[in-house]
């Protein structure tokens, strides 16, 4: 068994501030099943609100592949897993690695949420059709800095990959070497320092709602590519709070045409909505 002790910044669930140390949703509620988590030098099995500056201590072991996502579907032709941010979709301990199935889309690195894998030839095809053609719904909740007032409008700009770098610039206005994106942004919540901000995409590039959101002055807490250093270390965020909230497919061949217009969906342990 491994052993970890933190203190906490922020009030909150148990469960939640566990997985946020970098487990899944799923294992951080093993380890409170299995009463191996201690807050404030007593041990709990419960899920219980912890408030600021409460010492935690969790115990243990070396996660399997399936504690490093959360299922959300599988039949014979595909699984629809919620990726945990910190965990590569192709190479070496990557998600087709350890799922020995077929990712036909991405997610980088650093950020988590629903992903799709295939299980057979025929299924790999209708869904990468499905993605070529743009008849997949996706969207992403997203903490950003700064107070927003986004409406849920459009909002069209201009990027540029440059792959050495592995860095995403936008600007407003067309330009040689400049790829149009479209992203529409709609914010659930607002405050002075920081909002949670609703993001479909309408186009696909790389990095589109990181770079586009820094771009217009909101850059994702914990981004350490596109957003602001001393801003960062403000919240303390190990990984960019950017989250594929669901995935729909509008348009699906044979033989996944039953899924078509299911809504795969699951909301990140960090995201908090005061009614």
């Amino acid at each position: 068994m491994k052993k970890k002790t933190f203190v906490v910044e922020k009030n909150g669930k148990l469960a939640a501030l566990i997985a946020e140390q970098g487990f899944s949703y799923n294992y951080a509620n093993k380890i409170l099943r299995n009463k191996d988590a201690i807050v404030d030098g007593t041990r709990t099995r419960e899920n219980i609100d912890i408030i600021a500056g409460s010492e935690i201590t969790i115990y243990y072991a070396e996660e399997s592949f399936d504690e490093r996502f959360d299922k959300v579907y599988e039949d014979d032709n595909v699984l629809v897993l919620d990726k945990r941010a910190g965990i590569e979709v192709q190479g070496e301990n990557s998600l087709e690695k350890l799922t020995g199935f077929k990712a036909v889309h991405r997610l980088d690195r650093n950020t988590s949420g629903i992903m799709i894998m295939s299980k057979n030839k025929n299924a790999e095809n209708a869904l990468l059709k499905a993605f070529k053609e743009r008849t997949v719904e996706k969207k992403y909740i997203a903490e950003v800095f700064g107070s927003t007032n986004f409406k849920g409008e459009a909002y069209t700009a201009y990027l540029k990959k440059d792959s050495e770098k592995a860095y995403c610039e936008v600007c407003d206005k067309p330009r040689k070497g400049y790829e149009e994106i479209v992203t529409t942004f709609k914010t659930i919540k607002s405050n002075p320092s920081s909002s949670i901000v609703e993001c479909v995409l309408g186009t696909g590039k790389t990095h589109q709602i990181r770079a586009h959101l820094a771009h217009l002055g909101h850059p994702i807490i914990g981004d350490g590519k596109y957003g602001r250093g001393e801003d960062n270390k403000k919240f303390k965020e190990k990984y960019q709070k950017l989250h594929a909230v669901s995935l729909r497919f509008k348009k699906l061949d044979e033989p996944l045409k039953y899924l078509e217009n299911k809504i795969f969906e699951k909301y990140p342990s960090w995201l908090k909505i005061d009614n």
